[in-house]
C-alpha cells in the first residue's frame, strides 16, 4: 500500500491557513487548489482559503466548505474574484437562516450557473433573486413569522442551470415568481413545481422561453464583428428585468460590449438580426466616431449631438454594407409628424426622431420646415470630398437646437411615442468630461482634506434616490436630492465632560464590553518578521541550510485576533422635535442623545468595531441634509467630539433617503457583520407630505433594500407613542425607550445586546 506524497510547503501553508480539519476535505484539498492555482490570482488565491476556512466554521459540517473549495474557482474564472466573497457571505446567510439545507444546492451549482450568466452583475442579481424568494416563501404567512424552510427551495437551486439554458434570467425570475406567488401556501405542490414534475412549470417555462438569447449566438455574433467589421471585444449580456428605475441601453467601454441577454422578434426583425443591428452601429461608432469635450454643453445639445452622429455613422455603414438598411429602416420607430402639434409637452425627442428617420428613409414623408431644412445640412455635409467628423455632427446639432428649442421643451410632460430607436447605444463613448461630475464617487475620507478642516463643506453636488410609493407600488425616481457635508465643529472638551459626567455608567459598562472583545486568537506562520519564533519551521529551514540547500527565511510567527468583524453606523435624527424638554427632566432630547451617542462610541471604540455617525433632517424632498460626524476611517478623538458638540436639531425626518445613503457607505465595508442603529424620537414625515403612511412605507423599503444588501437595520426610539408605527418600519427590530432621562443608559446597553 503506497503512501501518500507529502504536500509542498506551498500547499501545507495553504492548508494551515484553512484551518479545517476535516478528513473528506483533507483528501481533495490538493487537487482543489491545483485547479484553483490555474484560475486564480495571488490574492484570489488568499481570499479563497479564507472564505472557504469560514465556512468550514459555520458548524454546518464538511460538505460546505468542500462544494466551495471544488466550485469557487471555476465561477471566478467564469464571472470575477469578487464573487468569492459573494458565495461565502450568501452560503453564511443561508447557514444562518432556516432554509441552510438549500446552501449546498446553492453552492454546487453555481458553477453552471455562473456558465450560463457569464457576469458579475447577472451572478449577482441571481442571488438577489434566490434572497427574495427565501425571504417570500419562508419569512410570513398571513402577517405571522414563520421558522419553516422555504420547502422548493433546495430543488429550484438544483433546476436552475437547466432552467438558464432554456431561459433568460428575466424569464427565470418570472418563472420563480409564479410557483412563489401560487404555491406558497401549498408546500408539496410548491416542491412539484420546482422539480418540475408539475404540468404549471413546464406550461410557465414554455410561456417564458422566448427570444432570441445571447449565449447561444455569442460565437455567431463574434464572428459577424470580425468578419465584416474587422472588430472584435467581449460580448458582455446583462438583464432588463431588475432595473425598475431605468432600463439600461446597450453600450462599450474598455472592458467590452453590453448587450441584452435576451432579443425578441421585433417588427419583422429576427432576434440575431435585432443583434447584428445593434453591434453594426457600435462598430460603426467604434471605426469613424470621435470623443468631444461636453462641459459647457446642455443635456438637449448632447442629445441632438448623439443623433445626428448615430445617424452620421449609421450612413456611412450603410453605404458601405446596403443590406443593413433594410434592417435599420425596419427596427426604426416612424413618428407622427402631428403630433407637433401638441401643447403643453416637450417634444425635442419627436424632433429628432423625424430628423433621425428622415436621414434614413427617403421615402420618409413630413412637412417640417426646419427638419427638412437641417436634413438637407446633414447630407450636404456628408457629400463633401472629404470625410465628415463628428465636430461638423455638432456644429449642425448645436444649430438645430437654438432653431428649434421652444419653451414647452423644458415641461416634465414628454411625447416619447414613436421616438426611442431602441437598437442604438448610449453613447457615452462620445464624451470628455474635464470636471468631477455627479456620478463619480465622492467619500467621506475625501471630504475631510486638510485644507477643509476648520469649515463646513458645502456645495457638494445632491445625490438623487428614489422613493417608495405605497399607492401604485412603484418608486418615484430620483424623487430626493440629497446633499451631504461635514457638520460642523465645536468645543470637543463639552463631549469629554459629558464622559466624564458618566463616569460610574462608563465603568459598569466596561466590564460588559471586555466580554465582547474578540478573544479567539489565530496563528499567523511563515512570517519573515513575527512576535516569535515557529520552530517546527525553523528546523527545517536549519536542515536545508546545514544540507546546501536554500533554507526558507520565514521562521517567525505572529497573531491576530479573530471571532468579530463588525461595522456600525449610527444614524441620528436631527429633527426640530429633538429641541423639546424630555419629560421629568430638565435637558432636552437632543443633549440626552448627545450624552448618549458620545457613551455609545466610547462603548464601540472600547470594543474595536469599525463605526460611523451621521446625522440628518430635511426640508422638503428637494433639501435631506446628511451630515457626517464620524467617518470609517477616522480615530475617536478631538475632531469628531467637536462634531457631536455642535449638534443641533431644526426641520423635518425625511427618513428613507437617509438611511439608503448611509448603507451606501456601511455596504462598502469589508465586514462579516453590518449593523445599522436608527436614533429617532418620532415617525418619518415633512412638511410637503400629507399622507403620513407614505413615509412610513418608504421607510420600511429602505430596511428592506439594506437587508437584501446584507445589513441589519434596528431603530432606538424615543417616542411614547412609537408602537402606532414603529413595527411598521422595523418588524420587530427597534427598542422604545419611554424613559428618555435613561437613554445615555439604555443605548449602549442595546448595542452590546445586538453584538454579542
Amino acid at each position: 500500500m503506497s503512501e501518500t506524497a507529502p504536500r509542498s510547503m506551498e500547499l501545507e501553508m495553504y492548508w494551515q491557513r484553512l484551518g479545517c480539519k476535516f478528513a473528506q476535505v483533507d483528501k481533495v484539498f490538493d487537487a482543489c487548489m491545483e485547479e484553483a492555482k490555474t484560475l486564480l490570482s495571488t490574492q484570489g488565491l488568499v481570499d479563497y482559503i479564507e472564505h472557504a476556512g469560514f465556512l468550514g466554521k459555520l458548524g454546518r459540517g464538511a460538505e460546505p466548505v468542500l462544494v466551495y473549495l471544488e466550485e469557487a474557482p471555476a465561477v471566478a474564472a467564469e464571472v470575477g474574484e469578487e464573487v468569492l466573497a459573494d458565495l461565502r457571505e450568501f452560503a453564511h446567510y443561508m447557514s444562518t437562516h432556516t432554509n441552510f439545507k438549500a446552501m449546498v444546492p446553492f453552492l454546487q451549482t453555481s458553477g453552471a450557473v455562473a456558465r450560463r450568466l457569464q457576469t458579475y452583475e447577472l451572478f449577482r442579481q441571481y442571488i438577489n433573486l434566490i434572497r427574495d424568494m427565501m425571504e417570500k416563501t419562508s419569512g410570513s404567512v398571513h402577517g405571522h413569522h414563520t421558522t419553516f424552510p422555504s420547502p422548493g427551495l433546495p430543488d429550484l437551486l438544483k433546476q436552475a442551470p437547466r432552467l438558464l439554458t432554456e431561459l433568460s434570467l428575466e424569464g427565470f425570475k418570472n418563472w420563480v415568481d409564479y410557483g412563489v406567488h401560487y404555491y406558497s401556501n401549498h408546500p408539496g405542490r410548491q416542491v412539484d413545481y420546482f422539480c418540475l414534475q408539475s404540468a404549471d412549470a413546464h406550461a410557465v417555462m414554455q410561456r417564458e422561453r422566448h427570444g432570441t438569447l445571447m449565449i447561444d449566438h455569442e460565437r455567431k455574433l463574434d464572428a459577424y464583428m470580425r468578419g465584416l467589421w474587422n472588430d472584435h471585444d467581449y460580448l458582455v449580456p446583462y438583464s432588463l428585468a431588475f432595473d425598475e428605475l431605468r432600463k439600461p441601453m446597450p453600450y462599450f467601454d474598455d472592458l467590452g460590449i453590453r448587450l441584452p441577454d435576451v432579443y425578441d422578434d421585433d417588427r419583422g426583425v429576427s432576434g440575431i438580426d435585432r443583434y447584428r443591428a445593434t453591434l453594426a452601429h457600435m462598430a460603426a461608432h467604434r471605426r469613424w466616431s470621435q470623443k468631444m469635450v461636453v462641459d459647457n454643453w446642455s443635456p438637449f445639445q448632447r442629445l441632438a449631438v448623439e443623433t445626428f452622429e448615430d445617424c452620421r455613422v449609421e450612413y456611412l455603414a450603410m453605404q458601405r454594407f446596403p443590406g443593413l438598411r433594410k434592417i435599420f429602416l425596419a427596427l426604426h420607430p416612424v413618428p407622427d409628424e402631428k403630433a407637433l402639434e401638441l401643447e403643453a409637452t416637450s417634444l425635442i425627442n419627436l424632433r429628432l426622431a423625424l430628423v433621425s428617420r428622415a436621414i434614413l428613409d427617403a421615402d420618409f414623408q413630413y412637412e417640417n420646415e426646419d427638419v427638412r431644412e437641417f436634413v438637407g445640412r446633414f447630407f450636404t455635409e456628408m457629400e463633401k470630398g472629404e470625410v465628415s467628423t463628428s465636430a461638423d455632427m455638432a456644429s449642425i446639432a448645436l444649430s438645430f437646437i437654438a432653431r428649434t428649442r421652444r419653451q414647452s421643451d423644458a415641461l416634465p410632460n414628454t411625447y416619447f411615442e414613436n421616438t426611442e430607436v431602441d437598437y442604438r447605444d448610449d453613447n457615452r463613448h462620445l464624451w470628455i468630461y474635464i470636471e468631477q461630475g455627479d456620478d463619480e464617487e465622492t467619500t467621506f475620507e475625501h471630504l475631510d482634506q486638510k485644507q477643509k478642516e476648520e469649515e463646513e463643506l458645502n456645495g457638494l453636488p445632491p445625490r438623487h434616490y428614489h422613493e417608495w410609493d405605497y399607492n401604485s407600488q412603484h418608486y418615484r425616481p430620483d424623487w430626493v436630492s440629497l446633499y451631504e457635508s461635514l457638520h460642523a465643529r465645536g468645543n470637543a472638551s463639552k463631549i469629554d465632560n459629558l464622559l466624564a459626567k458618566h463616569g460610574a455608567l462608563a465603568k459598569r459598562l466596561k466590564a460588559m464590553l471586555d466580554m465582547l472583545k474578540p478573544q479567539d486568537k489565530v496563528r499567523i506562520r511563515y512570517q519573515e518578521e513575527g512576535s516569535e519564533l515557529d520552530l517546527d519551521v525553523a528546523i527545517r529551514s536549519l536542515i536545508d541550510f546545514k544540507g546546501g540547500a536554500s533554507p526558507d527565511p520565514r521562521i517567525n510567527m505572529s497573531h491576530r485576533t479573530d471571532g468579530r468583524d463588525v461595522a456600525v453606523m449610527l444614524l441620528l435624527d436631527l429633527s426640530e422635535s429633538l429641541n423639546e424638554k424630555a419629560e421629568g427632566c430638565n435637558q432636552t432630547i437632543l443633549e440626552l442623545s448627545q450624552e448618549a451617542v458620545s457613551l455609545l462610541a466610547w462603548a464601540i471604540d472600547q470594543v474595536g468595531d469599525n463605526f460611523a455617525i451621521a446625522g440628518f433632517h430635511s426640508d422638503t424632498r428637494h433639501d435631506v441634509r446628511y451630515y457626517h460626524i464620524k467617518g470609517y476611517n477616522e480615530p475617536w478623538g478631538d475632531d469628531v467630539k467637536s462634531r457631536l458638540a455642535a449638534m443641533e436639531a431644526g426641520f423635518s425626518t425625511r427618513m428613507g433617503g437617509a438611511m439608503r445613503h448611509a448603507g451606501h457607505y456601511l455596504k462598502a465595508q469589508q465586514t462579516d457583520k453590518k449593523l445599522m442603529l436608527i436614533l429617532t424620537d418620532g415617525e418619518p414625515a415633512d412638511i410637503d407630505v400629507d399622507d403620513e403612511q407614505l413615509l412610513i412605507a418608504d421607510a420600511h423599503q429602505a430596511v428592506k433594500e439594506l437587508g437584501r444588501d446584507g445589513i441589519y437595520s434596528y431603530c432606538i426610539n424615543l417616542d411614547p407613542k412609537a408602537d402606532e408605527y414603529v413595527a411598521d418600519i422595523f418588524g420587530k427590530q427597534y427598542t422604545i425607550i419611554d424613559h428618555v432621562d435613561r437613554l445615555p443608559e439604555r443605548l449602549p446597553e442595546v448595542f452590546i445586546s445586538l453584538t454579542k
